[in-house]
């Protein structure tokens, strides 16, 4: 029996669970980083059921559970021909769980996908650090705040 969080494919059964993952805790991760009213209009526009449930079936979400509870999500998905990593959140005491949904995303990219970009905010300075850790390096910073960071595979 396995002990501690696994990784895997997300299906249609987790859709609300993944919503609700978001609105727990991505929004309050974003409220001290970009205000309430912000951080709400973002949890509604990427992690509403239309959004996750077309995601999971493109096969782009992998999620961790510890004993049937939601530890972490991941999303990949393309932007243009572009892979990018969209989504990439674990609880916090499961902060070492990222480095593994992120390995796992990369994972089910293209054999030919010679890089991958991922994007966060300025301000997420735990997300900065974390990107950098894994290999990814700085291509731009848009006047929105978000920066978009490369990593070849």
């Amino acid at each position: 029996m396995e002990s501690g969080p696994i990784v895997r494919d997300a299906d249609r059964d987790d859709v609300m669970a993944i919503c609700r993952f978001g609105e727990e805790h991505v929004r309050a991760h974003y409220v001290p980083l970009i205000g309430d009213e912000e951080a709400a209009r973002q949890v509604r526009m990427w992690w509403n059921t239309t959004n996750i449930a077309g995601a999971v079936a493109l096969g782009e979400v992998v999620i961790a559970e510890d004993g049937g509870r939601l530890a972490g999500v991941g999303q990949r998905g393309l932007d243009g021909g572009e892979h990018v990593i969209r989504k990439l959140y674990t609880l916090p005491r499961y902060r070492g769980l990222g480095s593994r949904l992120l390995e796992v995303l990369i994972g089910r990219l293209p054999a030919d996908a010679g890089r991958v970009y991922a994007e966060h905010l300025v301000a997420d300075e735990r997300a900065c650090a974390f990107f950098e850790r894994e290999g990814f390096t700085v291509e731009r910073v848009e006047p929105s705040g978000v920066v978009r960071r490369v990593r070849g595979r």
